[in-house]
């Protein structure tokens, strides 16, 4: 991605609260994390939930991280991580990865903002910053995501279960739609007979409580053999160069030998 598309996205979502990626990833790689969710959900026997807002026609597999293989790709993609760096800084984290696939007849998902648990005035720079990646084509019938631009920069919440005009998010398979943790969105109801597929791949800043706990959520054993960068995106580096830190170590460091940080004091001269 060069400088001038890169910063065409930090504008939209800066501007409008959200940008798309058309055929952002290669569809070899979209048709495989695709066999992988079929293949986990039944090895899992994962079901719809009972409540509205998972859904009741819609199937969801979380911590997908901890089932290596394809999904280690997924968090560092080139098309994806400089967009959210460029929203959160180079200290974010993992927050979550899951798999969501709208099965027919779903009905709309309440209207929400990501970080609306976050106890923080509104509106305010980015503390979170997701992904939907369509395995699936997007449509208006099939549920893709509905969005109320501008939203982010909103000074209040929305009201679960509350109808906002919204608009569908539609994109082609193998696309992205990035968005500020801010912004109201929510997925679309499927009238047709096909199942919508997409893959939440979300973000928080590095001072943030990931969504899902990757340190413990990941065997170490799995961790193991994940890259560097990696690690570091679940957690296991040191945040501006003090919090998280262990003896002035980073976790990667003291469990995996990765290099260590420089820490925050250690340039301070006596």
């Amino acid at each position: 991605m060069d400088n001038n598309e890169l910063s065409g996205h930090l504008s939209r979502i800066e501007n409008d609260g959200y940008t798309v990626v058309p055929d952002a990833i290669d569809l070899g790689f979209i048709d495989t994390l695709l066999d992988d969710i079929d293949r986990l959900e039944q090895e899992q026997g994962i079901g719809p939930a009972t409540n509205r807002f998972e859904g009741t026609a819609t199937t969801r597999v979380y911590n997908l991280l901890a089932h290596s293989g394809p999904w280690v790709d997924v968090p560092v993609h080139p098309s994806v991580l400089p967009i959210v760096r460029g929203v959160l800084g180079r200290g974010c984290l993992v927050s979550s990865l899951s798999s969501i696939s709208i099965g027919s007849g779903e009905v709309d998902q309440p209207i929400h903002a990501d970080d609306q648990v976050i106890p923080v005035a509104r509106p305010h720079g980015a503390a979170v910053c997701n992904s939907m990646w369509a395995l699936t084509d997007f449509t208006d019938a099939n549920g893709a995501t509905r969005i109320v631009p501008g939203s982010h920069k909103l000074d209040h919440n929305p009201v679960y279960g509350d109808h906002y005009d919204s608009i569908p998010a539609e994109m082609s398979k193998g696309s992205v739609l990035v968005w500020h943790g801010s912004f109201w969105h929510g997925g679309g109801p499927n009238s047709t007979e096909d199942r919508r597929v997409g893959v939440a791949m979300n973000y928080c800043a590095g001072w943030v409580r990931q969504q899902e706990n990757q340190q413990l959520g990941i065997p170490a054993t799995t961790m193991a053999d994940f890259t560097p960068q990696l690690r570091e995106l679940c957690g296991l580096g040191v945040y501006n160069g003090l919090i998280g830190h262990i003896d002035k170590k980073t976790p990667a460091d003291r469990l995996f030998g990765d290099d260590p940080s420089a820490n925050l004091w250690d340039d301070d001269p006596a």
